[in-house]
């Protein structure tokens, strides 16, 4: 295990992440998700340190600093013009590598491109991609520094247009002069139903990771062409309770697909910044990411 890995908090009792997955999605504005939180603070715990186990901790979030002298990277504009116009992304490749890379388009959670997201982008790159991770927040003037306010933000964009930002990104990455032009995308929550939708809109999109993210409506799934490795937390019930359906619908057209369901694991596992994360659940979903960008993307 990491020492990034070791600094991981202990997990809170079940209710506790079940009330944070209902906050974090907007299900519950901040004052219920502490009003609520009071039935849970019992033996000492105050509702203060109860929220403080569950709301992210940036700090955790660093397993490859922005300066490691294996990469190099950089917040880039590139132009989608059938969604906001103007774009930016953390633009983020191997340093002194020779030759053309295949790349990869990170899709992070319903918040903006928080440290947690840019850092999973230099994880990829450090593993030899060319890395595109976009701000969907950029028009509104960036990821504001806090997951609260960077909801709140995300909530008021259209989330079509969001959608052609992401496809701009994977074309963007497609025709960037170090990319072979064999470009994947992985995204987690909001991101990991991005990265199905990506699969069903993105024709010449090689490969797809969703990470506990929603599936594409029944009407859509015909157009998936991207093969997928899907991730799902086994108690994430949200999204478990929907995963069959797609499932079947998956298998009725004859997709390529693989699924992992998590023992154990909660709705956003693999976030190394709160406590839900799940150490083992994450680094053997990470290695068949891995693994899989390296079959369909090289």
């Amino acid at each position: 295990m990491s020492d990034q890995h070791s600094k991981q908090r202990q997990r809170p009792v079940q209710g506790v992440l079940d009330l944070y997955d209902k906050y974090a999605h907007g299900f519950i504005d901040r004052r219920s998700f502490m009003t609520r939180l009071t039935k849970f603070a019992v033996g000492g715990l105050t509702v203060a340190a109860l929220a403080d186990s569950v709301l992210p901790n940036y700090a955790l979030a660093e397993q490859v600093a922005p300066d490691d002298g294996r990469i190099v990277g950089a917040d880039v504009p590139y132009a989608s013009p059938k969604g906001a116009g103007d774009m930016q992304g953390y633009l983020v490749r191997p340093a002194g590598a020779t030759g053309k890379l295949p790349g990869v388009m990170v899709v992070h959670e319903n918040r903006g491109l928080n440290p947690y997201i840019r850092d999973v982008a230099r994880r990829l790159a450090v593993a030899g991609y060319v890395v595109l991770a976009p701000d969907a927040l950029y028009p509104l003037g960036g990821y504001p520094g806090n997951d609260d306010d960077g909801r709140t933000m995300q909530r008021k964009r259209d989330r079509a247009e969001m959608a052609e930002d992401f496809i701009a990104a994977i074309e963007t990455l497609q025709a960037h002069p170090e990319c072979t032009g064999n470009v994947g995308c992985v995204g987690f929550c909001f991101g990991g139903s991005t990265a199905n939708q990506m699969a069903a809109r993105v024709p010449t999109l090689k490969a797809a990771v969703p990470f506990y993210g929603g599936g594409v409506p029944a009407g859509d799934v015909a157009s998936i062409n991207a093969p997928l490795l899907i991730h799902h937390g086994e108690l994430d019930r949200r999204l478990m309770a929907r995963w069959p359906a797609y499932e079947k619908a998956l298998k009725e057209h004859g997709k390529t697909y693989t699924a992992h369901i998590y023992p154990g694991a909660n709705h956003g596992f693999h976030n190394d910044t709160t406590s839900r994360y799940d150490a083992d659940a994450a680094e053997l979903a990470w290695s068949r990411t891995l693994a899989f960008f390296g079959k369909h993307l090289s």
